[in-house]
């Protein structure tokens, strides 16, 4: 089980009052290797100094934009990044995730949920313990689907036989589809299952996420054929591919 003092966590924001909020809580929620830095420059500086394991990230930074600071963190490793933002629109949460934001919440926020979704993305990340040590099959935790195979283990998408970088809550969201081929989720399922916050979370995020699987594994995003919407109850993954 991970300790959560083990935990990195970066908080980029230029506003004193939530850093201080911020460090507070999660402090009593037991984390407690917590950094701060108000610029995107302080920000650089401190990912190749510590490799954070959670960014809270502001989108506006007095010397730049968090958006793009995003991609430039991602060249030190592959942290969580959660946008602190008071910009909720639909194209501010795409662009957002195109930078390679994991997930986002709009300002002004209760702390204690940014602390649980931490811990969240925690849990998802920690293997489950089975009841026995039974004997696992070469090709267990790989998921075939045509064009496509999701590898478990390995945390790799391969695509028509070349690999294809995806980000990790991505890759995570896609796992869950393939562990259950043909089921419809509904968005608040997947959030509880795929982000764990019992359902609190924008529904623009699992869209956002949905759009970037079809990126990958879709022959035509636009006119997805594997992973499909079922008007008025949510997606599925199918095997074989659909027409619509």
């Amino acid at each position: 089980m991970t300790n959560l003092s083990d935990i990195k966590i970066a908080i980029v924001d230029d506003e004193p009052s939530i850093v201080t909020m911020l460090q507070m809580v999660l402090r009593r929620e037991g984390f407690h290797q917590l950094y701060a830095a108000s610029t995107c420059a302080e920000a650089l500086d401190l990912a190749t100094r510590i490799s954070p394991d959670i960014v809270l990230l502001d989108i506006t930074l007095p010397d730049g934009s968090g958006l793009e600071l995003c991609s430039k963190l991602r060249e030190y490793g592959n942290p969580h990044i959660l946008f602190l933002t008071a910009k909720a629109s639909d194209l501010d949460v795409l662009r957002g995730f195109a930078m390679g934001g994991d997930d986002y919440i709009t300002k002004p926020f209760n702390p204690l949920e940014v602390a649980a979704r931490i811990q969240a993305r925690i849990r998802r990340l920690e293997p489950e313990a089975p009841a026995t040590s039974p004997v696992k099959r070469p090709d267990s935790g790989v998921y075939r689907f045509g064009r496509f195979t999701v590898n478990e283990a390995e945390g790799e998408l391969i695509v028509e036989g070349q690999p294809v970088p995806c980000p990790a809550q991505v890759f995570q969201l896609l796992l869950h589809f393939c562990k259950f081929p043909g089921i419809v989720f509904s968005k608040t399922q997947l959030y509880d299952k795929v982000w764990g916050i019992n359902g609190q979370g924008d529904d623009s995020t699992v869209m956002v996420h949905i759009r970037r699987i079809r990126e990958r594994i879709e022959i035509d995003p636009g006119n997805p054929k594997l992973l499909l919407t079922v008007r008025g109850l949510g997606y599925k993954l199918v095997k074989e591919p659909q027409e619509q």
